[in-house]
C-alpha cells in the first residue's frame, strides 16, 4: 500500500517534469503576452485617432499675376467726335519717350480744315459785333454808303471770281481741245506710217520672191546641165545659193512684215488709249471747273443779297434790330467756341505724365480701334495678383508681397495696396495642364518699392507669381 502511494507520487511529479507539459505551459504563457500587447496596441491606436490632428497654419498666399505701371496702360486716341476715318498728320513722339499731361503727341489731319473754321467762325464774331455797333448807333450816311459799298465790293468779287473762272473754264477746254487734236494727229500719224510701212514690206517681199522664182527656175535649168555634165559643179553650186539666199531674204522680209503690223498695232492702241484718257480727264475737269462756276455764281448772289438785306436794316433803329444783333453774336460766339473745341481736338494731347510704350498709327495712317499710342506711368509699377476667391478673406492692405518671374533678376518686393471689389474669370493661365483654367479669381493691386518699379519698369505685362505674407 505504501508502495503504491509512493509509486503515484513519482508518477505525478514524472508528468510535471515532461518535456510535453512544459511545452504547452510555455505556449499558454506565450499566448497569453500576446493577446495582452494586441489589446494594447489597439487601445493606443483608438486613442491616437480620437485624439485631434492640428491643422498647419498657413502664413502665405501665393497666386499668379502681371506687372503694369500705376494706373494701368493708357491709350490715347483721336476724340470721338473725330475719330471716324481720322488720320495722323504728324507725330510727335516714338516708343521710350517721356511725356507730360498736356504735352502735344499727335496732330490729325483735320487741323487746317478745322483751323480754317476757327478763323471763320472768329471772323464771324467781328462781323456780328461791327453789325451790332452799327444798329446801335443809328442810321448814318456814312453807314449807308459803307454798307453801300460793301455790296459793291462783293458784286466786284463776285464778278472777279466769276471771270477768271471763265478764264480758267476756257483755258481748260482750249487744252482739251489741243490735247485731242495732237492725240488724234498722232493717231492718224502712226496709221499712215503703219500702211506706208506695210506697203514698202510688202513690195520688198513681191519683188524678192519674183527673184527667189527666176532663180528656182534658173536652179532648174543649170541642174539639168549639171547633171548632163555640162557645166562645173561651181556653177551649180552657185545657182543653188543663190536660191537658198534669196528664200532666207524672203523669210526675213515676211518676219519684218509681221513685226511692223505688231509694232504698228500696239502703238495705235496705245495713241488710242491716251485720247480715250485725254477725252475723258478733260471732261471731266471741264465738268468740274463748270461746277465752281456755278457755285461761285450762287456764292456770290447769296453774298449780294444778304449785304442788300443788311443795307435795309440798317436803315431804321429799332430795339427788336439791337436784340437781333445781340443774338446773332451770341450766336456767332457759341459757334467761335465750337470751331475752338473741335480745332483743340485735332492735337491729341497726354493728360498724364509717362512713358510711351508702343505706338499704333504711324504719320499718314488712319487712327485704328487700338488708338494712336500707349502710355503708362513706369515710375511707380504695380504687379496685380489674381487670388482665388477661397483665398481672398486672408488678403488685407499692407501686408508684405514678393513678386518673381522669369525675366526678373531676383525678387521684387511691395505691399497690398488694394484688393478688388470683383470676382471674375481668371485671366492668367498656369502653363500646368492639370490646373484649373476656369477658376475664379479677385485682382489684388500690390504697390512696389521704388528698387522693384525701376527694375520691372520695362516689363508691363510680364506674368509674375505672387506671394502674399499674412
Amino acid at each position: 500500500m505504501a508502495q503504491n502511494v509512493k509509486s503515484q507520487e513519482s508518477g505525478s511529479k514524472n508528468i510535471f517534469r515532461s518535456p510535453l507539459f512544459i511545452a504547452i505551459i510555455a505556449s499558454l504563457i506565450v499566448g497569453a503576452i500576446s493577446i495582452y500587447t494586441v489589446k494594447r496596441f489597439q487601445a493606443a491606436a483608438q486613442k491616437k485617432v480620437e485624439a485631434p490632428v492640428a491643422a498647419p497654419a498657413i502664413t502665405t498666399v501665393t497666386a499668379l499675376g502681371r506687372l503694369e505701371p500705376k494706373g494701368e496702360v493708357i491709350k490715347l486716341s483721336a476724340p470721338t467726335s473725330s475719330n471716324q476715318g481720322s488720320r495722323v498728320e504728324k507725330l510727335l513722339v516714338k516708343e521710350g519717350d517721356p511725356v507730360i499731361g498736356g504735352q502735344v503727341i499727335a496732330i490729325l489731319d483735320s487741323r487746317d480744315r478745322l483751323q480754317a473754321a476757327l478763323q471763320e467762325a472768329q471772323e464771324a464774331v467781328k462781323v456780328a459785333q461791327i453789325n451790332l455797333a452799327k444798329v446801335q448807333s443809328g442810321a448814318k450816311v456814312g453807314e449807308i454808303d459803307a454798307q453801300k459799298a460793301e455790296i459793291a465790293r462783293v458784286q466786284a468779287q463776285s464778278l472777279g471770281d466769276e471771270g477768271a473762272q471763265r478764264e480758267s473754264l476756257a483755258r481748260l477746254e482750249a487744252q482739251w481741245f489741243g490735247d485731242k487734236a495732237a492725240q488724234e494727229s498722232t493717231l492718224a500719224r502712226l496709221e499712215a506710217q503703219l500702211l506706208g510701212d506695210k506697203a514698202a514690206q510688202a513690195a520688198t517681199i513681191k519683188k524678192l520672191e519674183a527673184e527667189l522664182n527666176n532663180a528656182q527656175a534658173e536652179f532648174q535649168r543649170y541642174e539639168q546641165l549639171y547633171k548632163q555634165g555640162a557645166i562645173a559643179q561651181s556653177l551649180y553650186d552657185s545657182k543653188r545659193l543663190l536660191v537658198d539666199t534669196i528664200t532666207q531674204q524672203v523669210s526675213e522680209a515676211r518676219a519684218v512684215l509681221n513685226r511692223i503690223n505688231s509694232t504698228g498695232a500696239k502703238q495705235i492702241s496705245e495713241a488710242k488709249t491716251n485720247l480715250e484718257r485725254i477725252t475723258q480727264t478733260g471732261s471731266k475737269q471741264i465738268s468740274e471747273a463748270r461746277v465752281v462756276l456755278n457755285r461761285i455764281n450762287a456764292t456770290g448772289s447769296k453774298q449780294v443779297t444778304g449785304a442788300t438785306a443788311n443795307l435795309n436794316r440798317i436803315a431804321e433803329v429799332r430795339p427788336i434790330d439791337v436784340l437781333a444783333a445781340k443774338a446773332e453774336i451770341g450766336r456767332a460766339i457759341a459757334a467761335q467756341k465750337q470751331a475752338r473745341a473741335n480745332f483743340d481736338q485735332s492735337y491729341v494731347r497726354a493728360f498724364q505724365n509717362g512713358i510711351v510704350f508702343k505706338v499704333h498709327t504711324r504719320p499718314g495712317e488712319t487712327v485704328s480701334t487700338d488708338g494712336i499710342v500707349e502710355i503708362g506711368q513706369i515710375k511707380q509699377m504695380m504687379a496685380v495678383a489674381e487670388v482665388y476667391q477661397t483665398d481672398i478673406s486672408r488678403v488685407k492692405p499692407g501686408q508684405n508681397v514678393r513678386v518673381t518671374g522669369d525675366s526678373i533678376p531676383g525678387e521684387l518686393r511691395g505691399t497690398v495696396d488694394w484688393v478688388g471689389w470683383q470676382v471674375q474669370r481668371q485671366n492668367i493661365i498656369n502653363s500646368d495642364p492639370s490646373s484649373n483654367i476656369d477658376s475664379r479669381v479677385v485682382e489684388v493691386h500690390v504697390r512696389l518699392d521704388e528698387a522693384s518699379s525701376e527694375k520691372a519698369a520695362r516689363l508691363t505685362n510680364l506674368q509674375v507669381k505672387t506671394v502674399i505674407d499674412l
